[in-house]
């Protein structure tokens, strides 16, 4: 038997495993460029239409968001708009698939029993990475023909095929590597999803800064492959060589590790617990805070970086129709800076959901996980426990909200030498997203009291709200398909005009999901495996 014994059937069974979610994943990965490439064929069907976004495009401001624009055409556009979105989402897919038949397999000790087996001992690690391979090679070439079939040039659309899987294939090896570190599955991707977010801030940094920065990120690195805008193919070795390096810590890091444990040891608790660990809050506190304490420091850090790129909107010379519609889509008409800040905040909004999501299903990590019997054995109570819980996912995601908002106004209050007027503003802008964050945390909590088995739904809740908030427009799809996102009622502050009537509804829809949560929750048998 040799190490990598077992490697067909683990691959196998991990496809079956993720049928229908990678399924999702790759068919709607591949479709967003194409949609993007047809409807920019409308808007824009001449050469005058295209050159009178370039000056637009090429602001500082628009380049912090979405990176540089390298070649006037649709090709070129479409690139820019639907690029950085891609490489994220492929990037946090392989990740959770490379962690999830890793680390989760171990936690849950699902891969134990099959290690009882014929199995070898790179066999698993070697499963998830082809499994996760399998689905960003489907997504590259789906993409690459995709475009090719709206008409546009055979080499751009075959780089930014190659650009898109290239970024899952190194975010797949950085997740193997991750999964040797710690015993959980949430530190895991807790530490794989930091990288894969300081990718874009370095990237951001760099592209209206140092170059050198943006050199520094894979992200950047995808961006200047070039697609459509003389492409530069030795790129790809960047990608190719980091990859290898990063499969190949995970595989010595695997060597050096017991099954079901970590290269970094957790500590062992003391005899008696504290009195600080006596309520189910106090409990959860401990389990949540180095994950509140690690997006808190993200999102401050966010919110400066973009909040400090929103002064050199105002360098635009010449406002036009064009302009208008860009910056409309993105999120707002009341003056450029006021648009942009909209913009920036409504995806710092979408960002902060990602931790009301992982903070509200913890409550069925713990369920699963036969955590939550020794705790229900005693006089705590089903609904004591899960508001516990809830009360991180809520008013953890409104302390984000409320750091974002105030390190971006500060910087940006500071650029224009107005901090005291300018802070305000911005941290009103970044609040009102709570509502929409907390219509989220709900609806994990109706599916975690009433569907156990489908919470992890609100994932894709999640991620369908950021595709339609920031392609929904693009797509001319109907408003009434849009409202079904809780982000598409937030007031685009600063600028528009504020009505606390659609955040009123927005939390009486958060309210009534959860409600119904708790109540399934109250009812139903625990646990539910």
């Amino acid at each position: 038997m040799t190490s990598l014994t077992g490697t067909r059937a683990l691959t196998r069974l991990a496809l079956r495993l993720d049928r229908v979610r990678l399924t999702i994943w790759v068919l709607g990965l591949a479709v967003m460029p194409m949609g993007t490439a047809a409807n920019y064929q409308k808007l824009y069907p001449t050469d005058a239409d295209l050159q009178a976004v370039k000056g637009v495009l090429t602001n500082p401001s628009l380049v912090a968001l979405s990176g540089p624009l390298f070649d006037v055409s649709i090709g070129g556009l479409t690139a820019w708009k639907i690029g950085i979105t891609e490489f994220i989402l492929i990037g946090l897919m392989s990740l959770l698939t490379v962690v999830r038949h890793t680390r989760t397999e171990e936690e849950t000790g699902r891969l134990e029993l099959l290690r009882a087996t014929v199995i070898g001992r790179h066999a698993p690690l070697t499963a998830a990475l082809l499994t996760a391979a399998l689905a960003d090679v489907a997504i590259a070439v789906l993409i690459a023909l995709g475009l090719m079939a709206t008409g546009l040039p055979v080499a751009g659309s075959i780089a930014f095929g190659v650009a898109t899987g290239l970024v899952g294939l190194l975010f797949a090896a950085i997740a193997a590597a991750a999964a040797q570190l710690t015993q959980s599955a949430r530190a895991a991707n807790s530490i794989a999803g930091a990288i894969l977010g300081g990718t874009y801030l370095l990237r951001a940094a760099g592209d209206t800064g140092p170059t050198w920065l943006s050199w520094l990120s894979p992200t950047g690195w995808a961006l200047h492959l070039r697609p459509y805008g003389g492409e530069r193919w030795w790129v790809a070795l960047l990608f190719v060589g980091f990859a290898a390096v990063f499969a190949a810590a995970g595989y010595a890091l695997a060597d050096r590790r017991d099954v079901g444990a970590g290269l970094i040891a957790e500590r062992p608790g003391p005899a008696a617990g504290a009195p600080s660990l006596r309520s189910p809050l106090a409990l959860a506190w401990r389990l949540h805070r180095g994950l509140l304490i690690g997006w808190t420091v993200g999102l401050a850090l966010s919110g400066a970086v973009l909040g400090g790129a929103a002064n050199s909107i105002n360098s635009l010379e010449s406002p036009n129709q064009q302009l208008t519609d860009v910056l409309t889509r993105m999120g707002g008409k009341a003056g450029l800076t006021d648009a942009f800040l909209a913009a920036i905040f409504g995806i710092v909004g979408m960002v902060a959901a990602a931790y009301t999501v992982q903070a509200t299903l913890r409550l069925r990590q713990e369920e699963s996980s036969g955590r939550v019997e020794p705790i229900l054995a005693t006089r705590v109570g089903r609904l004591q426990w899960a508001a516990s819980h809830l009360a991180f996912a809520l008013f953890g995601t409104a302390l984000l909200l409320a750091v974002a908002g105030l390190a971006g106004g500060v910087v940006y209050g500071a650029e224009v030498h107005d901090v005291g007027g300018q802070a305000g503003r911005v941290f009103g802008a970044a609040m009102v997203q709570l509502p929409a964050a907390w219509v989220l945390a709900g609806f994990g909590m109706a599916l975690i009291g009433l569907f156990p088995r489908l919470s992890t739904l609100t994932w894709a809740a999640l991620i369908l709200s950021v595709l339609l908030v920031e392609l929904g427009a693009l797509f001319g799809l109907n408003q009434y398909v849009l409202d079904i996102v809780p982000f598409a009622h937030v007031p685009k502050l600063p600028g528009a005009a504020f009505s606390v009537t659609p955040l009123l509804w927005l939390t009486a829809v958060a309210v009534a999901l959860g409600a119904a949560g708790l109540f399934g929750l109250r009812r139903r048998d625990m646990p539910v495996a």
